[in-house]
């Protein structure tokens, strides 16, 4: 229900294969959220970014009631990388949107989704974000430094969910070459697309299609259901993943020292739903940073961007 004469700020997180926005008030209390396909400016460009960004927004905002937005802080991947420069046409191309520049009444802000990951777990500003979803990335901020590791896009980022899909993509075309080990992997992919194993062309054609990023990314929650029915090629894909990850947070602690002092490390992400990829990760980092505070967030990156959002009203 939306209160009329009422102050609210708007979070986005963008993702690699969709975009949350969140209408919030200033007590944090959020009233509606909304998704949207990709933000991700490296996958889909600025323009498709800037769409799914409005798409998402123009979803949460009520029809034919009247009200202000104070704040909207929006957190994308890639911007920290290589998009930094293009934050104002980002901005000014949002507004071009009739229905956005009709109700903010205050100031658009663009920053890193890392940063709004790290909001959404931890009130302290110096630690560590590690991000395992479509894609992966560790950031780490301390006094006036920061440094991150990984985050270059599908062509890297291992143990990301589409680098795990990759994997298991692989185990099941070495299965049925005769190149690789059975796995139950084989299955379970095919199953997923409803198609049979003589039917390989088939399935092929479902993966490389415009989804394509979204479709391999899929195959890793299927990779954690069969590494439970002991499956070693599943379990041996996870627990590269968790060593992967934990290699990005040891960069990042590195860099930064928190090797020898406690900190904050928030975890986000659908791949860190797996139990063999969360507990590989947290047995790796212990052995290099002891002092590490692991923090899953109970929510989602989206109310990190709320906090924020917020945070700047008060400055």
């Amino acid at each position: 229900m939306f209160l009329k004469n009422h102050d609210y700020v708007i979070g986005v997180d963008g993702g690699g294969t969709k975009t949350v926005a969140a209408l919030a008030d200033l007590k944090s209390k959020i009233f509606k959220k909304a998704k949207s396909g990709s933000s991700n400016p490296r996958n889909v460009g600025i323009k498709m970014a800037i769409e799914s960004i409005a798409k998402a927004v123009r979803k949460i905002l009520p029809k034919n009631k009247k009200i202000e937005i104070l704040s909207i802080f929006i957190g994308l991947p890639a911007v920290g990388e290589e998009f930094g420069l293009r934050i104002k046409e980002i901005q000014k191309e949002l507004l071009k949107e009739k229905r956005i520049s009709q109700v903010l009444k205050g100031e658009m802000v663009i920053v890193s989704d890392q940063l709004i990951a790290f909001k959404s777990g931890a009130d302290k500003k110096e630690g560590i974000v590690l991000i395992a979803g479509t894609g992966c990335v560790a950031h780490g901020w301390k006094g006036k430094k920061e440094h991150k590791a990984s985050g270059w896009g599908w062509l890297a980022d291992e143990g990301s969910a589409f680098w795990v899909g990759q994997k298991i993509f692989q185990a099941v075309l070495k299965n049925l070459d005769g190149r690789g080990p059975k796995t139950l992997l084989t299955d379970f992919v095919f199953r997923k697309f409803k198609t049979k194993k003589q039917n390989l062309n088939l399935s092929n054609q479902k993966i490389y299609s415009p989804n394509f990023i979204e479709a391999v990314s899929s195959f890793s929650s299927i990779g954690n259901i069969v590494a439970r029915k002991r499956d070693k090629s599943a379990k041996k894909i996870l627990i590269e993943a968790g060593k992967e990850l934990a290699l990005s947070v040891k960069a990042v602690a590195e860099k930064l020292n928190f090797s020898k002092q406690k900190f904050p490390l928030v975890l986000v992400g659908s791949l860190l739903k797996s139990k063999i990829v969360l507990d590989t990760l947290k047995m790796e980092i212990k052995r290099f940073t002891p002092g590490a505070e692991f923090i899953i967030p109970k929510k989602e990156p989206v109310a990190g961007a709320v906090k924020m959002a917020i945070e700047k009203l008060k400055k």
